[in-house]
């Protein structure tokens, strides 16, 4: 109920008004049925601006640092998400990401939209970052088909860091449904899953126009020397 009244009452009508939201092939998205919508991830308000415009419900596979913030801060996201139907994911912990999976996959038994970001993390600098294979297995244990959804400008909306979004128009293109059936019985198969992944990655870079960066953009965050190496042009 709280996710149809911020939708239609709280939040959608502001953010329809002044930002002028444009979902481009929409009619991509399955009107009924399990789907997995994976998206590029630009901005904390991406996960506004997609559930905004999708005409289903989307549940998120959220950070779980939103749940569990201190303060009136912390309350706020973690009373918004929870309410918003959001499932948390702990990405210390191998198990628990684990459970958050076995989680995504009720959703979609459920025949619910399941949102993800397959990056893992917002790019730090709006290029397009290699893709975690979370998306694969899930894809692979379900058998549900695939949409791609590029955010195409909310970086400029809404860097990291800025807390008041800078008005302007926000543009979204949704990507005909992949169907990865041929790998069907193959899920935890890493070099399958890691194919399956970068296909997916590979259609979010033609439809968003971002420069791809094969390394994770949480690495990069990091500043890791293992990125910092690969990010060095080979020698001839």
């Amino acid at each position: 109920m709280f996710y149809w009244v911020c939708k239609y009452i709280l939040i959608g009508p502001f953010l329809r008004l002044f930002f002028r939201p444009v979902l481009e092939g929409v009619e991509n998205i399955p009107a009924s049925g399990p789907v997995i919508l994976a998206s590029n991830h630009l901005s904390f308000s991406d996960s506004f601006f997609l559930p905004l415009m999708c005409p289903r419900r989307i549940v998120f596979l959220a950070k779980s640092e939103y749940f569990t913030g201190k303060g009136p801060k912390g309350l706020f996201s973690r009373l918004f998400f929870s309410a918003a139907g959001c499932v948390p994911i702990d990405r210390t912990s191998g198990s628990a990401a684990e459970a958050a999976l076995v989680t995504g996959a009720r959703v979609l038994g459920e025949g619910q939209p399941l949102g993800i970001y397959p990056e893992g993390t917002r790019s730090p600098d709006g290029k397009l970052y290699r893709g975690k294979t979370g998306v694969a297995r899930l894809a692979l244990q379900t058998g549900v088909p695939v949409v791609p959804v590029a955010m195409l400008n909310t970086h400029h909306v809404q860097p990291i860091g800025r807390l008041v979004p800078k008005v302007m128009r926000v543009r979204m293109r949704v990507g005909k449904p992949l169907d990865f059936s041929r790998y069907a019985g193959m899920a935890g198969n890493r070099f399958v899953e890691r194919s399956v992944t970068d296909q997916i990655m590979y259609d979010l870079m033609q439809l968003s126009g971002q420069q791809y960066s094969d390394v994770y953009a949480a690495s990069v965050k990091n500043g890791s020397d293992a990125t910092r190496r690969a990010q060095e042009p080979v020698a001839a």
